[in-house]
């Protein structure tokens, strides 16, 4: 196997171990390989691997990597800030958006979806810790931003996505986790049918399945270190 396929196979280890030891079927967590400034080679290569949901951060990097690749089955997803002048691009180019935290982005991604194409797929950011510099919206806010996005025609909710702080204690990723899981449980006993929780990344992956994650973004695990420098 080349090193992305052997890296791939101990990540899904490690969500199966995950999975396993909380009592979870580990097919209700989706890896999402995040390949935000690895070359569209990598993402072949990961695809050959048995990979097809890719995680892109920068917009008109991904945008050119879907091009690139397009004679790929891939599942694309934009996990990075948007702001209203790139709503487009994610609309046209996306088949899943993340990072929704905005009444503004919602409508303009749903007016500017193509008709030709399924309706985007949207998790709304929440601000789950409340990090003073982090984007996402409060908890407390999410369901009236949950309930406009449901009324968009061109848009199909599906979830939440969190980015905590990083933390080096295992019980207290849990808890963090927990409370995103609370918020998703709570949307869901107002009427919102959500089946996506994405949370968890390389370094708290456990704790985010043990928490009840469905979705986990993984990118150093699978591609290595990121050059910043040439992103």
């Amino acid at each position: 196997m080349t090193t992305i396929a052997e890296n791939l196979q101990r990540v899904r280890n490690r969500i199966a171990q995950a999975a396993a030891a909380c009592g979870r079927d580990a097919g209700g967590v989706t890896l999402l390989a995040v390949s935000k400034t690895f070359p569209a080679d990598d993402v072949r290569a990961a695809h050959v691997a048995g990979q097809v949901a890719f995680g892109e951060n920068y917009i008109q990097e991904g945008v050119e990597k879907i091009a690139a690749l397009a004679d790929l089955p891939l599942e694309w997803h934009c996990i990075g800030p948007i702001q209203s002048n790139k709503t487009r691009l994610v609309a046209e180019h996306f088949d899943w958006v993340h990072s929704v935290d905005r009444l503004k982005i919602a409508q303009r991604l749903s007016e500017q979806r193509p008709a030709d194409k399924a309706p985007l797929q949207v998790c709304i950011q929440v601000n789950i810790d409340g990090g003073a510099t982090k984007a996402g919206v409060a908890p407390a806010d999410a369901l009236e931003l949950a309930q406009a996005i449901r009324t968009m025609p061109r848009l199909r909710l599906r979830g939440l996505m969190t980015i905590p702080e990083p933390s080096e204690d295992f019980a207290a990723a849990c808890a963090v986790h927990a409370q995103a899981r609370d918020l998703f449980d709570a949307l869901n006993v107002q009427g919102m049918a959500l089946d996506t929780l994405s949370m968890g990344m390389t370094s708290d992956l456990e704790a985010a399945v043990q928490s009840g994650s469905t979705m986990v973004r993984v990118g150093t695990a699978i591609f290595g270190k990121r050059d910043y420098g040439s992103a």
